[in-house]
């Protein structure tokens, strides 16, 4: 505890008081590791993701992106895998990216890299033994990044990544979340949605569901494709 009070009053020094909050919680920030929020700014592509699935929704929202031709990567947690193991490896076959999100879902500031590393250790091996896939990428939960992420993300090969804009679709109603995310659509955009509420149990993501159901016919109206994390970060 004494080295990272030491660590935070080193780091609180170099970036000043007011970059701190930035250097955790900013979309740009790179300080704890590296991190990217938006993609390729040279082909009209979108990439949609998803964080904290699977749950028992997500085969409604897989239906919902087959529709649409719609790749998208999800984020998920090792919690929610172990409990849904078929849901992940629907998402896998149906050809859709797989990222990182931690294992527990629990806030990783302030916490020590070693339960930094056993977050993400633990939901890296779920997932490669449940679904056959090794995430290459990461996303913290609630987007807060911390001391000794970036050295584990190293370890693991996992790039973070954040997002140019976010639906708030835990709490806002379905015109809204679809407004918000219309606002950020831009070439190269990386979108935030969620297809569960942490590790809760039978979420409801109907808001979220009817949002997505508005915003994809507009988005391919206006000329965008939707890639995965990985194809937007391609040059």
């Amino acid at each position: 505890m004494r080295g990272m009070l030491l660590e935070i009053a080193c780091a609180a020094a170099c970036l000043g008081g007011g970059s701190m909050g930035w250097a955790v919680r900013g979309r740009s920030s790179s300080v704890f590791g590296r991190s990217v929020h938006r993609g390729n700014s040279g082909r009209p592509a979108i990439a949609l993701t998803f964080d904290d699935g699977p749950s028992e929704s997500t085969t409604r929202l897989l239906e919902l992106l087959a529709r649409h031709q719609a790749p998208a990567t999800f984020f998920i947690c090792g919690v929610n895998v172990r409990r849904l193991p078929e849901v992940a490896r629907q998402v896998a076959r149906a050809g859709h990216e797989i990222g990182n999100h931690a294992d527990s879902h629990t806030r990783l500031y302030l916490r020590s890299t070693a339960f930094i590393r056993e977050e993400m250790l633990r939901a890296q091996r779920t997932i490669a033994e449940t679904t056959g896939v090794t995430p290459v990428l990461f996303r913290a939960p609630y987007g807060v990044r911390w001391f000794g992420m970036g050295k584990v993300q190293r370890e693991l090969g996992l790039t973070g990544v954040m997002w140019t804009g976010i639906g708030l679709d835990w709490k806002l109603p379905p015109d809204r979340i679809a407004g918000r995310l219309l606002g950020y659509a831009r070439k190269g955009a990386i979108l935030c949605l969620h297809d569960g509420r942490g590790t809760r149990t039978r979420p409801d993501i109907e808001p979220m569901l009817e949002a997505l159901r508005r915003l994809l016919p507009e988005l391919a109206a206006r000329g965008f494709r939707f890639e995965t994390v990985s194809q937007i970060l391609s040059s």
